[in-house]
């Protein structure tokens, strides 16, 4: 804990900016001791300041407060007249500040203030202005100081009572000093020296009390939990933000259900029901494209429904499946905290350990928090998940990204009773231990709603399938089989019979990969068979995230996706624009508005960021330029194609496969020479073997496999297999 990690101003005005949020509560979750000093006490101030009096209290720190109760002249006028009776008014007029909590939010908060007087967390004492010799007056100043564990010091002064009045609605500004910055280490003193002087009662201008009967009555007013019966430690939980507590009542249920907008299709309805079956744990096996999303959201409310209470934790692996989802969300009348790393979301950590807190207490019986999965593995994230109490849903998009290494520690089932996950090739590419963690963990299949299946129920689009052959160029040959070659020496066998590569085996890995993307004559076969749809629209190009040279007249190497899209609108006019990681989330919006429109749009030019989730149903034409070996990648692309739309009968896709050489010079090759080669053939023919499979020319394709079987042996091979 330390106030140095935090960006603190030099002044607060509440009226620009939240200083509860931005100020206050920042510093009380650094914090082992708060000191304030104030004109007025009243303890609807507790009802805002115990989010972060909690989090200073789970720290095992301090809080001191010495305040001056709020005298009408009334209680003046009394005390003049019988200085005896003082204590009594004194003792009425902070009573009177203790009002009835207008609500649950502020009755759990109340209580918290009562428990930290109990259990000697919170201590209060009353200043007068004046002695038993003089006249009173009102004790008025505004000071504060908080401590760290390094005993570093941020002390405070200005206009704002410790009051929600004061907080939240007047005009009032404080200014800030830290005691580790020369030029504020002598204020900061000065002020420390003047609240332990008040405290312990040497100021002889100001007269402090000790009213325990005060503590006793506000512990009695407000006091209902304590931390040993049934709250334990939750009655030190976050309480929620005072944002979402303006009105006089909280919303205790919420409206989760299917609208009746929304109609689910019967293999929805079934997945959802055969996942209640298997006590709501289970996988939707459904090809992108057939509506993974709403039968998950419609498993949601159906478990909200049965259940009465659910928390939600929603996990995508990228930024703009998390947007998607949020809109899909709302059709469902469902908003959900949203988790990463975007300034519009700035404190989605407290929110969420606010709506934690709700759960467990029964505030709310409904929360919901959506997160990438980045956002996910984030320790304080982790920290409210694990608190919340029960029938706590992790439902995973895209759940084979979660397979990695770095994530399956995660995937605690202790801590989710009910578990979904979504994907359209949960099995993951060369990771027999990470896929079989993810089917012990989210249980059995409740759904396989596969690619052949949809386009024969009309759900996506039939197509047709044309490979297109490039072959290397000599240079590019020649550095292939030399980094193949390197390959190999880090290349072992494992258990199971796969081939396993060591890290450096890796990097080479996606070397050669980047050489088989970028094939410099990709370019000029593309111009060629884009040309007869350069009118039209709705084309999407897939690039790789690798470099070519320009033209066989320019040496310079750029990058693929810049080259391609300056030829598609020099050589044939096709305006195109990109679709990249650089693109933010509203950019991305109004690229597919113009694309599904395409008034001034033709096509997108792509890399991997449309791999995953994002929606361009209008795209009717693909033109494919790189492909990794792993299927989960081109499964998606297709079915990124294959998404219905207005007036879209069936969708094209070209797919570029490339050969390391002329086929009719394969038979000049040693073994030796072959073997190098043979890698990747077999990769592009496993490629050309599920496109074709299911296209309407399926038989176009059967030509080329035979050739390429035969130019490499591989009957041969699958004899011997």
């Amino acid at each position: 804990m330390s106030f140095l990690k935090l960006d603190l101003k030099t002044e607060y005005r509440n009226q620009h900016i939240d200083v509860l949020n931005e100020f206050y509560l920042p510093l009380f979750e650094e914090s082992k001791l708060y000191c304030r000093a104030v004109g007025f006490f009243s303890s609807s101030i507790f009802a805002r300041y115990a989010i972060g009096l909690h989090s200073l209290a789970k720290n095992k720190g301090k809080i001191k407060i010495v305040a001056s109760p709020a005298l009408s002249d009334e209680d003046f006028e009394a005390i003049k007249k019988g200085y005896e009776i003082r204590s009594k008014i004194i003792h009425d007029a902070i009573l009177r500040e203790l009002y009835e909590p207008k609500n649950l939010f502020e009755k759990q908060s109340l209580n918290l203030l009562a428990n930290y007087i109990a259990d000697g967390t919170l201590d209060l004492k009353i200043a007068l202005l004046g002695n038993k010799n003089h006249n009173l007056g009102i004790y008025h100043e505004k000071l504060g100081l908080l401590y760290d564990e390094d005993n570093n010091i941020v002390a405070f002064s200005g206009s704002p009572n410790e009051s929600q009045m004061a907080l939240e609605y007047n005009y009032e500004t404080i200014d800030v000093f830290c005691s580790w910055k020369n030029s504020d280490k002598e204020r900061v003193s000065e002020k420390e020296q003047a609240f332990n002087s008040i405290w312990q009662g040497n100021d002889d201008k100001i007269e402090v009390f000790d009213f325990p009967d005060v503590n006793e009555e506000i512990i009695k007013k407000y006091k209902y939990t304590n931390t040993k019966n049934e709250l334990d430690e939750n009655v030190y939980e976050i309480l929620p933000e005072n944002s979402d507590y303006e009105t006089e009542n909280v919303q205790l249920h919420q409206t989760i259900e299917i609208p009746e907008t929304v109609t689910l299709y019967d293999y929805q309805k079934q997945a959802i029901n055969n996942w209640q079956q298997h006590n709501y744990i289970g996988i939707f096996d459904m090809a992108t494209g057939t509506g993974k999303t709403f039968t998950g959201i419609g498993a949601l409310c159906e478990l909200y429904k049965n259940q009465g209470m659910v928390f939600a934790v929603i996990v995508c692996p990228y930024q703009h499946l998390v947007e998607q989802w949020v809109e899909d969300l709302e059709v469902f009348g469902i908003k959900p905290i949203i988790g990463y790393g975007s300034p519009q979301y700035k404190g989605f950590r407290r929110k969420l350990k606010n709506a934690v807190f709700d759960f467990n207490l029964q505030v709310k019986d409904f929360g919901c928090f959506i997160c990438t999965k980045d956002t996910f593995a984030d320790e304080d994230v982790q920290k409210s998940i694990s608190e919340i109490h029960d029938n706590c849903l992790l439902l995973v998009d895209e759940a084979h990204n979660i397979g990695a290494q770095s994530y399956l520690k995660l995937l605690n089932k202790n801590m989710y009773k009910y578990r979904l996950a979504l994907s359209a090739t949960l099995d993951r590419f060369n990771d027999e231990v990470g896929t079989q963690i993810l089917h012990d963990f989210f249980g059995e299949k409740c759904i396989e709603y596969d690619i052949e299946r949809a386009i024969n129920e009309g759900k996506l689009t039939r197509y047709y399938y044309y490979p297109i052959t490039v072959e290397l160029t000599e240079s590019e040959l020649e550095k292939y089989i030399s980094i193949s070659k390197e390959i190999f020496k880090h290349t072992k066998i494992d258990k199971y019979g796969n081939s396993i590569l060591d890290e450096s085996g890796k990097m080479l890995a996606i070397k050669r990969a980047r050489i088989v993307a970028g094939a410099n004559n990709k370019t000029q076969m593309l111009l060629r068979e884009i040309e007869q749809y350069k009118n039209d629209n709705h084309i999407l190009i897939y690039c790789g995230a690798t470099t070519q040279k320009e033209n066989e007249y320019n040496e310079e190497e750029i990058r693929q996706i810049d080259n391609i899209s300056k030829q598609l609108w020099n050589q044939l006019g096709i305006k195109t624009a990109q679709f990249t990681a650089n693109e933010n989330s509203m950019e991305r919006k109004q690229l597919i508005r113009d694309f599904a429109e395409g008034d001034v749009l033709q096509g997108l030019v792509a890399i991997k960021c449309l791999d995953e989730g994002v929606n361009v149903p209008a795209v009717d034409k693909a033109f494919i330029l790189a492909s990794t070996t792993n299927p989960k990648e081109y499964i998606q692309r297709r079915g990124r194609v294959l998404r219905k739309y207005k007036g879209k009968e069936y969708s094209v896709i070209y797919d570029f496969v490339t050969l390391p050489r002329r086929l009719a010079d394969v038979k000049y090759l040693t073994e030796e020479e072959m073997k190098y080669e043979r890698t990747l053939i077999k990769n592009e023919l496993t490629r050309i073997i599920e496109f074709s499979r299911i296209a309407e020319n399926s038989i176009d394709s059967v030509n080329l496999m035979m050739k390429l079987k035969d130019a490499y042996g591989l009957y041969e091979e699958e004899d011997n297999d």
